[in-house]
Formats: structure tokens, C-alpha cells, sequence
């Protein structure tokens, strides 16, 4: 009985060091998060910083700026909006999306030319061609409202910079995405339009 015991003991520690091996640690975790936006990004025009005056060039061509300091958010302006359109604090704003997970986004050249393999966006999920996802919003600048503070801030950046009927594609890393999401560490591509509140 003490022998069965016995590797009963030895076949548990053996599970637990294999299950911890494969274990990733958080810093890994934001490591791959961290290649995963660097893989989509090397296939785009990057600038560093945004524009002093915030003439962002425009349309499917257009760079993606980095927002913020660490490198959380990127932002291609797609359309600018109407000049001095601006979202006041607290301002109720809707917006449609479709986000793409950018740890399926794969560049694979020895595979060019398959779909899903080489620098395609699958598996798009969001209210902008799904109508069972319903409206989505949030209160400009204040995450003090559960439907502003789920989105986390990243969904709200773009704001800062162009009027209220923008359009942009912007990466969001998890640090910046929906609260639920952030210790998983998956780095999204949103494509969004805001609308104003029309009440």
C-alpha cells in the first residue's frame, strides 16, 4: 500500500512541475501581447507621437499614431469627422465596432496568399455588422458610469483628439481594453464610428 502511495506522490509532483512549466508568468504574457501587436504593426506605417496640431493624415493608407507614452494605443485616423464636432465631459456617446484579436492575425510569408495566414484579420466580432451585440456606449471622460469603466479607456482615446463622427481603426492592449479583459493579456484591432446621443 505504501508503494502504490509512494507513486501516487511521485505521478502527482510529476503533473504539478509540468503544469507549472507551462505556466506562463504575467510579464510573459505581456511579452506575447507585446509581439503580437509589433507582428501587425510591421506591415504599417508607424509615427511615433501625434501630431502637434492634430492634422492626422486620413483613409485606409493613413499611418497609425501611438497615442500614449507606453504604447498601449494605436490609432489610424480612417475619416477625421467635422472640424470642432468635440465630445464635451459626460457627453453620452454610442459607437459601433467590430474587433479583430491580433493573436490571430498571422504573418507567415512561406504561407502568402492563404486566407487567415498572411497578414489577414479573422473572426471580426462586434455591433457594427452583428446587431445581437446591441448598442454600445459610454459617458466622454468619466468612469464613474459601469457602461464607461467596462470599455476601459482605450475605446475612448480617440476622442481626445477628433470630433465626435470620427472613424478610426485603433489598437488597443489589454492594459487600455475592457476591464473583464485585462489579465488576459489579447491585444485587439477595433474598427469604430461614434455617433452622438441623439436624446
Amino acid at each position: 500500500m505504501k508503494i502504490i502511495h509512494s507513486i501516487i506522490a511521485v505521478i502527482a509532483v510529476a503533473l504539478a512541475m509540468t503544469s507549472c512549466e507551462d505556466q506562463k508568468s504575467y510579464a510573459d504574457l505581456l511579452n506575447l501581447e507585446n509581439r503580437a501587436v509589433n507582428s501587425f504593426l510591421v506591415n504599417q506605417r508607424v509615427v511615433g507621437s501625434v501630431p502637434e496640431d492634430s492634422v492626422f493624415e486620413t483613409g485606409p493608407d493613413a499611418p497609425y499614431y501611438q497615442l500614449d507614452e507606453d504604447g498601449f494605443l494605436f490609432m489610424q485616423v480612417i475619416n477625421p469627422g467635422t472640424p470642432g464636432y468635440k465630445a464635451e465631459k459626460d457627453e453620452l456617446i454610442y459607437f459601433r465596432f467590430t474587433r479583430y484579436n491580433l493573436f490571430k492575425y498571422t504573418f507567415d510569408p512561406s504561407k502568402a496568399g492563404q486566407s487567415g495566414y498572411y497578414g489577414d484579420l479573422v473572426d471580426g466580432e462586434g455591433n457594427d455588422s452583428d446587431l445581437t451585440f446591441g448598442s454600445a456606449s459610454f459617458r466622454y471622460d468619466n468612469y464613474s458610469y459601469s457602461n464607461s469603466s467596462q470599455w476601459g479607456q482605450g475605446i475612448q482615446t480617440p476622442l481626445h483628439f477628433l470630433p465626435i463622427d470620427c472613424e478610426v481603426n485603433i489598437i488597443i492592449k489589454s492594459q487600455k481594453g475592457m476591464s473583464n479583459e485585462i489579465t488576459l493579456t489579447t491585444p485587439f484591432l477595433y474598427k469604430v464610428r461614434y455617433f452622438k446621443s441623439q436624446v
